[in-house]
């Protein structure tokens, strides 16, 4: 790759790290695997950077990468099962903890028990605010697919937070 090819990866990657490795954070739910993926985003995104034509489509092109990544993950056995020497503590509801930040936590786990595919579409539609479009072409399906998916990603969702959602709303 030329010097000012890499200048501009360099550049590229400088800029838009943080907000990949967050994005692979909401996909997976684990900082450890957030980092490995955004990882594995960039070294893709490095290897095809010469055939790239379009450097304004940088981002869709890293974000499908991205999601396509979190997908392939999440087929592998060893990924199905988690094994943990303690079970972790749940939050306490007599205002120890914020509103705010019992709710991230319980949004965050119940998108861990969303189906791979369901989870990609509800992060790039809810929380990267992509339209349908944009979310149908960053993973490469159709609008309809995407809509269907939103629909029972969310009723997934719901279900995963019904107990969790009362929980937190009494305590508010």
């Amino acid at each position: 790759m030329e010097q000012r090819d890499e200048q501009d990866f360099a550049e590229y990657f400088a800029a838009r790290r943080d907000a990949v490795r967050r994005s692979a954070y909401l996909l997976c739910g684990d900082w450890h695997r957030a980092d490995d993926l955004a990882q594995t985003a960039f070294v893709a995104l490095h290897r095809r950077w010469r055939k790239i034509r379009d450097h304004g489509a940088l981002d869709a092109y890293v974000r499908r990468t991205l999601v396509r990544a979190v997908i392939d993950e999440s087929r592998r056995p060893w990924r199905r099962e988690r094994f943990v020497e303690e079970l972790p503590e749940k939050p306490s509801s007599d205002g120890e903890v914020g509103d705010s930040v019992a709710t991230r936590s319980a949004l965050l786990d119940g998108l861990r028990a969303v189906p791979p595919r369901q989870r990609a579409v509800l992060v790039l539609r809810y929380l990267e605010g992509l339209d349908v479009a944009a979310t149908a072409e960053a993973l490469k399906c159709s609008e309809g697919t995407v809509k269907s998916q939103t629909a029972r990603g969310l009723t997934a969702l719901r279900e995963a937070l019904g107990g969790t959602l009362d929980d937190l709303r009494s305590a508010s």
